[in-house]
């Protein structure tokens, strides 16, 4: 029996509706996975960030370091990463975060920690004149002038971890990588291509969102630009 001539699916075509409608529930599954995966692998690699930033700030020998070690980790290929971790954390969800929060370091340590350098000295010098401790300094000073530069790194560290989640479809958590991985092997042409193109929209919006927060939390900027 052949397949009627408006049956997408059987043709194998790259663009097919009927895809989208017959597997809704598993699309909507992976992209869920993916927010959920990437997400918390940004979040964890911020909060340690940010406290690496400012040791690397505050003692000038820890530094080089903290730099090294974080620039160390992103140049290990991503297969490499999760071999490594892998009798750690097993074939689990565990596994693909750690490894997303090692590469988010490199990205979030250096643009912190550029934000922080930039802060002028006299600027740090005029807050302790006004009695400001060195916490109060770093909450309400320092950070809120390094946030454009953070919020930089927190953008391509995002969009970074979006893309390399799709490689955590070889432990089965890979989120819309799960999707084009056994698309490709079956040759399934709409899979591939709705997951990779959702792939796209999901690392384009969550950049245009952060963009906005960073727009929202800096207004001095745009005083400074108009």
């Amino acid at each position: 029996m052949t397949a009627p001539p408006d049956d997408c699916l059987a043709r194998n075509e790259w663009i097919c509706g009927e895809y989208l409608s017959t597997r809704r529930q598993i699309i909507v599954d992976a992209v869920l996975q993916h927010l959920e995966l990437t997400a918390l692998s940004v979040l964890i690699a911020l909060v340690i960030a940010l406290p690496l930033a400012v040791v690397a700030r505050r003692w000038a020998l820890a530094a080089g370091p903290v730099l090294a070690l974080t620039t160390v980790l992103y140049t290990i290929p991503s297969l490499a990463m999760f071999s490594l971790l892998l009798p750690v954390y097993g074939l689990t969800a565990s596994l693909v975060v750690a490894g997303l929060v090692l590469y988010s370091l490199t990205l979030l340590v250096r643009n912190i920690l550029a934000g922080l350098r930039a802060v002028p000295e006299e600027t740090r010098q005029a807050a302790r004149g006004m009695g400001y401790g060195p916490i109060r300094l770093l909450l309400t000073v320092e950070l809120p002038l390094a946030l454009p530069a953070a919020m930089a790194g927190l953008r391509i560290a995002t969009v970074s971890a979006v893309s390399l989640l799709t490689v955590g479809a070889i432990v089965g958590f890979g989120g819309l990588g799960n999707l084009i991985y056994t698309g490709m092997n079956t040759y399934f042409k709409a899979q591939v291509l709705t997951a990779s193109v959702l792939c796209v929209v999901i690392a384009v919006l969550a950049d245009l969102l952060l963009l906005g927060v960073q727009r929202i939390l800096t207004p001095w900027t745009r005083a400074v630009r108009s």
